[in-house]
């Protein structure tokens, strides 16, 4: 059986205020054409359909109008919510769509039914398990604790219990919206760290044929059954030398896994250049990224004048200016957004209390604090918007 996997489409998201709807539609017009010309049996989405809970109405019909694409190809599709997405407004209408072959997966109490498949060597299971956020399905799970790990190896109980009721033979393969250890980040990853620990083990998976996941945008193989396809799209400058790509696997007989990149369409590449704002709007060298998206990185000890409208005459598409300069004294010119790149909610906490004390970081009882603090900031923000 032949699936075409993806994932974190992030439907309606803009890239440094550039909309970025026409990428996303001839992504899905390649997805749909790759589904036809490559005979693929099943297209598996892993979460991060949209890029917020209330997406634009023009991100909703652009959803709208691939899901009659695939469904019109006689092609099944099995889709979960991700942490992007609201899983209830997601899963509306999920009853009726069943029955063109659409299925989406949004309620973590489903993750051990699932959708039948079947070819000539016999049935396929593919179990969607959802973004699930600890403390709001550890009860529905059955979890001992309010963590990534344990919620998620009580959902694979339920696949594996389910799984072994199956007539011998059945494969598998499960969704999943996670951050799983080994896994590469990017910038545009939303954190999802809950108790200090986001990632889970590859080995939760131990069982099935192939685990499908979302959430990370780099396309990586964790294990020959582990994968993640990344997003479509380059969503932040830090994936600037990402291949944007799906999985095209191939589920043999006995369940073995042959697996193929399929690149996606290329709207405009990225590029990261840096130096002086001279040497940037005089060197030879920069102008192969004339027509990129560039992030330029000024390191002038002193701020130049008008320094963006300037680098816009050589580089019509700049769309990010980031102040670095080369002098240290003056690195506090630095940007907010530049100084927190990379860092996790609980770090940047801990530094501001490391800064207001004036050095004195904080102890292991305070650390806990501030992490129960944000965890249960998390658990509100995600009840609000169930609760809309």
């Amino acid at each position: 059986m032949r699936f075409l996997h993806t994932s974190d489409w992030h439907l309606g998201r803009s890239f440094h205020r550039v909309n970025l709807l026409s990428a996303q539609r001839a992504f899905l017009d390649h997805l749909v054409e790759t589904v036809r010309a490559r005979e693929v049996d099943a297209v598996l989405v892993a979460g991060d359909v949209y890029d917020r809970a209330v997406p634009p109405l023009a991100a909703v019909e652009l959803f709208d109008d691939a899901l009659h694409r695939l469904a019109g190809l006689g092609v099944p599709t099995v889709m979960i919510s991700g942490n992007h997405d609201s899983a209830r407004r997601l899963g509306v209408g999920s009853g009726l769509m069943e029955r063109a072959g659409i299925h989406l997966r949004t309620d973590p109490a489903d993750c051990g039914t699932p959708v039948l498949l079947a070819d000539a060597h016999g049935p396929v299971a593919l179990y969607g398990l959802p973004y699930l956020e600890p403390a709001m399905v550890r009860d529905t799970l059955g979890a001992r604790r309010a963590d990534h790990a344990e919620v998620l190896g009580a959902a694979m109980e339920r696949v594996r219990a389910d799984l072994a009721g199956r007539p011998a033979g059945t494969r598998s393969v499960v969704l999943a919206h996670a951050f799983v250890t080994g896994g590469a980040v990017s910038d545009s990853e939303r954190d999802i760290t809950v108790g200090g620990v986001a990632s889970v083990p590859a080995a939760v998976f131990d069982g099935v044929d192939y685990a499908a996941l979302g959430h990370l945008h780099g396309c990586q193989t964790l294990t020959e059954r582990v994968r993640y396809s990344g997003s479509p799209l380059a969503y932040s400058f830090s994936e600037a030398e990402h291949r944007k790509s799906s999985w095209l696997v191939d589920l043999d007989a006995d369940g073995a896994v042959h697996a193929e990149r399929v690149d996606c369409p290329v709207p405009r590449p990225l590029a990261r250049i840096r130096g002086r704002l001279e040497q940037l709007l005089e060197d030879p060298g920069p102008a192969r990224h004339e027509e990129s998206w560039v992030e330029a990185t000024l390191t002038d000890p002193a701020r130049p004048h008008e320094p963006m409208a300037r680098l816009l005459k050589r580089f019509p598409h700049l769309v990010s200016l980031v102040f670095d300069p080369d002098d240290g004294p003056t690195r506090s010119l630095a940007s907010y957004a530049q100084r927190l790149r990379g860092r996790s909610d609980q770090e940047i906490a801990e530094d501001f209390v490391e800064h207001v004390r004036s050095g004195r970081a904080a102890d292991e009882q305070e650390r806990a604090e501030l992490r129960l603090a944000i965890d249960e900031v998390r658990v509100d923000d995600m009840a609000a918007e169930v609760a809309r």
